[in-house]
């Protein structure tokens, strides 16, 4: 009889040590290393039971356009790119409490609705506790099954006598194979458990959905390889202050990893935004300096949002640089090139940037927003409401062109939008909406004369440089 093996894993990355270590050298994690015992393989789940498969030409293949399945949710259709895939594996993150089982609960009762067979399978919920929650989201569809197991054998069983068309496993930290000493949530049974998911998705036909927990810094819990195992992965995230959530696609070898969909979290479950842009200026102050509008794209859809700046002038020797929603190298990036290129003196002064809403934004077109706002509170003079700013900023002031301009505009426009700031470079080779006046824009300084009205001498070049000496 083969002796078993025993070493360290550890559950945040999955680096393996043979001996106990406090610190794991591949995440800098403290006490995160757990004995595991390695058996050899047993018969059984690993050996797989499927057809064997042969290769074959490329050339040979018959393609065929695999029809998506429709959710009755627009946006999760969006973000999945354009409906969901038969054969796929789905993996769906986010914080605790943030609405991943209702996601998908709401979503299964819809498909349920459309005439699919849904398995809904609970391992932190019992077949009550999942009824009561249904119960409060109107779920009542007859096509979809509900079962509370955790061991993976016991659900290979029902699957066969269900034989469903979508499966959904809530989480995945809780799946287990008693074929292995390890406990549920350890790196060996989350990839255990997820390779025979896998494999019963391309096999039989099913498209699953598994639900990963996150953990402190927001990172999927368990080893790197279950986001490589999957077909797509989806963060749902959004602040618990706030009422409205966002589905991101990070991958996606269906479609875009562009996309985002808009959920509000109301009493009766998650309710879609169609205009995210308006919910999101709604309640912008008129009058306000520090403030700036933008027009961002994500994906396919132009998204406006607003831009906050505060700054203030900083009681300590280093001044504080905070964002929430951008990032701070970025801040930091652009109140340079705003005091060496536009001569405002922010070298004692804090600043605190925020994009309202709790969306997230990644794109350099928004430079010229973030721009304008800091501008715009430390010289205490608002921007104009129907003002709408999109641009990258270079290191050396100017104004870079964007992609996708027109769309942009067309989105700020339906708003009431009627002055924005474009670069130069994107004026012409489409038609401006009526009632627009698109103003180009060649440097961040011209851009602040035009908005805000004043415009600070840049700081003078020296007239000698440390080689003259």
């Amino acid at each position: 009889m083969a002796k078993n093996k025993t070493v360290y894993i550890c559950q945040e990355c999955g680096y393996e040590s043979p001996k106990w270590m406090g610190r794991c050298p591949g995440c800098q994690q403290w006490n995160t290393l757990v004995e595991e015992a390695i058996r050899p393989a047993a018969p059984g789940l690993r050996q797989g039971s499927g057809p064997v498969s042969m290769p074959s030409r490329l050339t040979e293949v018959v393609l065929e356009e695999e029809p998506r399945i429709k959710t009755g949710m627009t946006e999760l259709n969006r973000v999945l790119g354009g409906g969901v895939v038969p054969a796929s594996l789905t993996l769906v993150g986010g914080d605790p409490g943030i609405g991943k089982s209702t996601l998908l609960l709401q979503t299964s009762d819809q498909l349920a609705r459309g005439g699919h067979r849904v398995l809904y399978i609970s391992g932190e919920e019992s077949v009550r506790q999942t009824k009561m929650r249904a119960t409060r989201l109107g779920v009542t569809s007859d096509a979809l099954y509900v079962l509370a197991e955790t061991d993976i054998g016991q659900i290979e069983r029902q699957i066969e006598q269900v034989n469903p068309e979508i499966m959904i496993i809530d989480s995945i930290q809780t799946i287990y194979n008693s074929q292995l000493s390890s406990a549920p949530g350890s790196i060996s049974q989350v990839k255990e458990c997820t390779a025979y998911l896998l494999r019963l998705a391309k096999q039989q036909g099913i498209a699953v959905f598994i639900v990963g927990h996150v953990t402190k810094n927001g990172a999927l819990a368990g080893p790197r390889t279950l986001e490589h195992m999957v077909d797509t992965v989806l963060y749902f995230e959004g602040e618990r202050h706030h009422t409205f959530r966002i589905l991101r696609a990070v991958k996606n070898r269906f479609g875009s990893t562009n996309e985002m969909g808009v959920f509000e979290m109301k009493e009766g479950g998650l309710v879609e935004v169609a205009n995210p842009s308006e919910i999101f200026l709604q309640e912008r102050a008129k009058g306000a300096a520090g403030s700036a509008v933008t027009a961002s794209m994500e994906g396919t859809r132009p998204l406006l949002v607003e831009v906050q700046a505060l700054v203030t002038p900083t009681s300590f020797g280093n001044p504080r640089r905070m964002a929430a929603g951008l990032d701070n190298h970025r801040i930091a990036l652009l109140m340079a090139v705003l005091e060496k290129r536009v001569g405002l003196l922010l070298q004692n002064q804090d600043a605190y940037i925020n994009v309202a809403g709790g969306v997230k934004l990644d794109e350099p077109a928004v430079d010229l927003a973030v721009a304008i706002s800091i501008a715009s509170s430390f010289n205490n003079r608002p921007t104009k409401v129907t003002d709408a700013f999109v641009g990258e900023v270079g290191l050396t002031g100017e104004v870079r062109r964007v992609s996708r301009i027109d769309q942009r505009i067309n989105e700020a426009s339906k708003l009431g939008f009627s002055r924005i700031f474009v670069p130069s470079k994107n004026l012409g080779g489409w038609s401006v909406p009526d009632g627009v006046s698109v103003i180009g824009v060649d440097s961040l300084a011209q851009a602040i004369q035009l908005a805000l009205g004043t415009e600070r001498e840049a700081a003078p070049e020296p007239d000698f440089f440390p080689s003259d000496f």
